[in-house]
Parts: C-alpha cells; sequence; structure tokens
C-alpha cells in the first residue's frame, strides 16, 4: 500500500494537532535531558553497563539538574536441561526500577519500572560460558537502560524544567 501525499500531509497535521513535537526538535525533552542526568553510583558490573549505557544516550553529565536513582533486578533461570540433567542455556530476566528527581528540590519528575531478558548458551569451554555470561550481562543492562531512556523521553516537556 503505497501512502498518498495527501495522507501524509494529513497524518502530519493531525500529530501536530494532539501536540506531538520531537523528542530532539526544538523544545523537546531530548534537549532539555541531554547532559542534565547524573544517576546513582553504580555497584556492580551489572550497574556500570546499565549507568554507562545511560551516559551514552542522554550524554555525560555536566551540571546534572535530575538525578536518577535505580535498583537493578536480575534472575538467572535454567532453560535448557538434558536428560542427564545438565543445563546448557541460561535466561536472564532482569528489571529495572527508576526514579528521576530534580537535584535542586528532590522533586520527582517520573519513576516507572522496566523488564527485558536475555539468555546464553553453556555448550562451550570454561572460557566461552564464562564470556557469554558476562556477554548477557551486559546486554541485559544495556537493553534495561534504553528502556528507561525511553521513558524519560518520553516524559511531557512541561513537567521538565
Amino acid at each position: 500500500m503505497s501512502w498518498s501525499r495527501r495522507a501524509v500531509i494529513l497524518a502530519a497535521l493531525a500529530l501536530a494537532a494532539c501536540g506531538f513535537s520531537p523528542v530532539y526538535g526544538p523544545g523537546g525533552t531530548g534537549g532539555k535531558l541531554f547532559g542534565q542526568v547524573r544517576t546513582a553510583d553504580p555497584r556492580t558490573p551489572d550497574d556500570f553497563a546499565f549507568a554507562g549505557r545511560i551516559a551514552e544516550r542522554l550524554g555525560p553529565e555536566a551540571n546534572a539538574r535530575f538525578l536518577l536513582d535505580y535498583r537493578l533486578r536480575i534472575a538467572v533461570v535454567p532453560q535448557a536441561i538434558t536428560p542427564d540433567e545438565v543445563t546448557t542455556r541460561y535466561a536472564l530476566n532482569g528489571s529495572a526500577d527508576f526514579t528521576l528527581t530534580e537535584a535542586g528540590t528532590g522533586r520527582e519528575v517520573t519513576h516507572g519500572q522496566v523488564s527485558s531478558f536475555t539468555s546464553y548458551s553453556t555448550t562451550g569451554t570454561t572460557i566461552a560460558t564464562m564470556a557469554a555470561e558476562q556477554d548477557a550481562h551486559e546486554r541485559l543492562a544495556r537493553m534495561l537502560a534504553d528502556q528507561v531512556v525511553t521513558r524519560l523521553l518520553a516524559v511531557q516537556p512541561d513537567a521538565v524544567p
């Protein structure tokens, strides 16, 4: 199905009428948050991957106007077990609770929870399995961070000073 020129124009007008504005456009949330968010200090390797990804997406904090507090929960679940009871695949189920507050006032701007999962195989050598597990943890933390950033960017621009 091909979009006609008229349909595209009408769609753009409908979005404009409902208050839609680009995140990275003039006055958008992306510009208001870039370089303005300081994450809580990481305590675990998963936290480091999470906080690093937040900094990649929202820029390094210069004069942080906002503080991002978070709590990661990651569970390792056996997925594939052979008849002789050897686990050959694990799933990592993770979630991140987060709260964005104004640094100066402590006013909560937004909060929420995101979740995701990934998995890794244990059929290789011991070193390969350890590398796969470490990689899966990093992937999961980065996925959770991406979801948090998406949520932060969806905050109404008038809620972010």
